[in-house]
């Protein structure tokens, strides 16, 4: 069985030598720029087809966009009003492969309801739903998931006693999936490198060369030491999302997209304030209210606003706030207030812009150009058909290159996945650790949990829960830099774990003890330590800053008065 390959301090150390020799030993086959989703599924499905492949970076996988999501995997419901079957049909498709082959230690059904207000709702909804799980079970792959259910009000009020029935007419069960979408990111990302990409972090694109009217690779700086690099590659692979526009910049404006950032948040609250045993849906005047499981949580969102301020730093206002609290409260028997709010989170999706279509009409459909010759841009799209996008994007860049065989490839994690899990009780037995501890091992790390536990076997002191955050142990933080990665703190709470969002203090009292582990393994000074700890309070209080703000210009300039550390 092939290894996943970890992204350690030495893998990301070779990964910027082979990089640096490009000039030398020869140019790459495929050079990606990004490390969101899109980026990390180009990488893997370049790989896989033999092709020499390198990914950079500018910050941490996924810190964009792909760890800000509405966590779903989900054929697009309200896609069907738009009349986008095809989009429909390929997400759902994608939804069954993930499920079902690719991550399903990542990737777990969820039920919602959709309550009925009118009479007229049931058969218009019913008729939706109907066609929906039938595109589902008419894919390729195995539906993965439940069918839909109609239900009257009494039904409701035994799943959901918290949810309002006075109004309702009933509602309809139906089924999609939910995924950590910072944590597929990365078992993408080490998947592509077990089959040789090679993945850098931190390193920003600054220019490209060229050749002429071709692209021939880029010049980037590894922000970690100030080394300044040169890049060689056959075709460039723009995968950076919002970022799109600047990288057009880069040749010159001489692009075919235009991206438009639209801003969405979401807020999280403990799973005891709302009394359900499935999420809700529900229409908005601008977008779609989701009420989302999400463990010993609920995700509720989104907006879908334009925003054109700081995009490495999406901020969310009072207002965002407001307006998905109201929305809810009209769901709830008993009403949510901002003491609730344990988390918040604010991510841009980058949306190809329309004719003068506002944000939340816009299709997620994806779009993939080749302005100049040698360089690749894809834009658009959506986190469930992210390894469509990618063959997209490597059948232009490459078009002679071997056929796709990412739907055969599971990712990281998955091998093994139900063998550990049929002998759950064991391990966790043999890891002196409690069953539901295990369950949250097995739901993170797949099969790869036996390097996790190996890690606990060997250091009996990350055998504990880590202090400040005790639904996770020291084991994860260190695991997290050794295999995963991590270079920063904020890397650690906000992506590797949900500690940011997931606790009333936003890992405040977690981020000494997380930093100190970090640091033994990083090779930290206490100086260093310190101004990690440092920069992630600031980030927290920046945050909150942002959070009273009534505009998105207040509160976009209260979140960058924190910048990122360097």
């Amino acid at each position: 069985m092939l290894q996943a390959s970890s992204l350690s301090p030495a893998a990301r150390e070779a990964a910027l030598r082979t990089l640096a020799d490009t000039g030398r030993d020869g140019e790459l086959d495929v050079l990606v720029v990004g490390g969101g989703i899109v980026g990390a599924g180009t990488a893997l499905d370049a790989a896989t087809r033999g092709l020499s492949t390198a990914l950079v970076e500018q910050r941490d996988l996924a810190s964009g966009t792909s760890s800000r999501s509405s966590k779903l995997i989900h054929g697009g419901l309200r896609y069907l009003e738009m009349l986008d079957f095809g989009l429909v049909k390929e997400a759902l498709e994608e939804r069954g492969l993930l499920l079902t082959r690719l991550a399903p230690h990542l990737v777990h059904p969820v039920p919602f309801l959709y309550p009925l207000h009118h009479t007229w709702e049931r058969p218009y909804v019913g008729a939706g739903l109907l066609l929906y799980d039938g595109m589902a079970m008419a894919g390729k792959y195995d539906m993965g998931v439940p069918r839909h259910a109609h239900l009257t009000r009494k039904g409701v009020a035994r799943i959901a006693p918290d949810l309002r029935t006075d109004a309702l007419r009933g509602a309809i069960r139906y089924y999609d999936a939910q995924v950590d979408d910072a944590r597929l990111v990365l078992a993408v990302a080490r998947t592509a490198a077990s089959h040789g990409a090679h993945v850098a972090t931190r390193v920003r694109a600054t220019g490209f060369l060229r050749e002429g009217e071709r692209v021939v690779g880029i010049r980037a700086t590894d922000l970690e030491s100030g080394r300044d690099l040169e890049v060689r590659a056959k075709v460039v692979v723009n995968a950076a999302g919002v970022w799109t526009d600047e990288i057009q910049q880069m040749i010159g404006g001489r692009g075919a997209l235009n991206v438009q950032a639209s801003k969405g948040i979401h807020l999280v609250v403990p799973r005891d304030r709302i009394r359900s045993e499935a999420g809700i849906i529900a229409r908005t005047e601008t977008s779609v209210l989701f009420v989302i499981p999400w463990g010993a949580h609920w995700i509720i969102g989104t907006t879908d606003t334009d925003w054109n301020l700081d995009k490495a730093h999406p901020a969310a206002s009072k207002a965002d706030i407001d307006y998905l609290l109201t929305h809810v409260n009209t769901l709830l028997r008993e009403p949510l207030d901002h003491a609730d709010v344990a988390g918040v989170y604010a991510g841009l999706r980058p949306l190809v812009r329309g004719a003068r279509e506002p944000s939340s009409r816009i299709s997620r459909e994806h779009t993939v150009v080749a302005p100049v010759p040698g360089l690749v841009m894809i834009a658009g799209g959506k986190l469930t058909t992210y390894r469509v996008m990618a063959k997209d994007a490597v059948d232009v860049a490459v078009p002679d290159a071997r056929s796709c065989i990412t739907d055969r490839i599971p990712l990281a994690g998955a091998e093994g996945y139900l063998a550990r899990t049929n002998q759950r009780v064991l391990l966790s037995r043999r890891a002196g650790i409690s069953l539901g501890r295990l369950d949250h091992l097995l739901g993170r790390y797949g099969g790869l949990v036996d390097e996790v536990l190996a890690l606990m076997d060997a250091r009996a002191e990350l055998a504990v829960p880590l202090a400040g955050a005790e639904e996770f142990l020291a084991a994860e933080v260190v695991y997290a830099v050794s295999h995963e990665g991590a270079r920063h703190l904020d890397d650690v709470l906000t992506r590797r774990t949900r500690i940011s969002i997931e606790t009333f203090d936003r890992g405040v009292h977690a981020a000494g003890p997380a930093a100190r582990l970090m640091a033994a393994e990083l090779g930290w000074d206490d100086a260093r330590t310190a101004d990690e700890v440092d920069h992630y309070l600031r980030r927290v209080e920046a945050e909150r800053q942002s959070q009273t703000m009534l505009t998105d210009q207040e509160a976009d300039e209260a979140r960058v008065s924190a910048p990122d550390i360097v």
